[in-house]
């Protein structure tokens, strides 16, 4: 995991707005939610992102976007965010290099770790959450970072 103070590394990865996504030109001088997940459709991924989604519109009105990242192609991104109604985008990372920038990569599994990371405006860490089985503790350990 990133240490806490670090700037986030940057990067360009394709998104489900059919666009790329870079961070520092994307969220240029916002915050942000990174969260690092294994695979689209699995129970454990379904419930972080649909915990996500539902606390999506409160971190929102304080400025925070929530971006997913997993090393599904976008095909497959684009199915899981309509089928549980995502509002946030989410974000392929199929050689999973920026999962490895963030330390978020298991390599035997070729997929992305559960990780999520709090970024504040200048995309310093500002908080990191790290339980491949824990995924249901990531919003409530990114909420409690928000209200420090």
């Amino acid at each position: 995991m990133l240490a806490n103070g670090t700037t986030a590394p940057d990067f360009t990865l394709p998104s489900t707005n059919g666009k790329d996504f870079t961070l520092s030109v994307n969220q240029n001088g916002a915050s942000c939610v990174l969260y690092f997940y294994p695979k689209d459709f699995t129970p454990g991924c379904s419930k972080e992102a649909c915990d996500f989604r539902d606390w999506h519109s409160r971190l929102a009105d304080q400025g925070i976007a929530i971006f997913g990242i997993s090393t599904d192609p976008i095909a497959s991104h684009l199915q899981f965010k309509e089928k549980y109604q995502l509002p946030f985008d989410l974000l392929s990372d199929q050689d999973g290099e920026v999962s490895k920038l963030y330390g978020a990569y298991l390599p035997i599994f070729n997929v992305s770790n559960r990780i999520s990371y709090l970024l504040d405006s200048d995309h310093k860490i500002a908080g990191a959450y790290k339980s491949f089985f824990g995924a249901k503790q990531h919003i409530k350990e990114m909420l409690k970072l928000i209200r420090r």
